[in-house]
């Protein structure tokens, strides 16, 4: 379980902390992915289609530097 102090009375900064450590740990996008059953196909086209997307993207910056 996540827990966060409050330090002099200030709860908006207890928040912020608190939402940042619970998208670290992968709370939000765990939630999203449990949300409805994806069949075993259409995960695997998901998982390539994010794999080219993260591809092109790293081949977009390391191309950035050299120009």
């Amino acid at each position: 379980m996540t827990q966060v102090t409050v330090k002099n009375g200030n709860l908006d900064m207890a928040l912020r902390k608190f939402k940042q450590k619970v998208a670290r740990d992968g709370v939000p996008s765990e939630c999203k992915k449990r949300e409805c059953y994806d069949k075993p196909g259409v995960k695997r086209r998901k998982a390539k289609k994010e794999g080219i997307k993260n591809t092109q993207k790293r081949n977009r910056n390391r191309n950035k530097g050299r120009d």
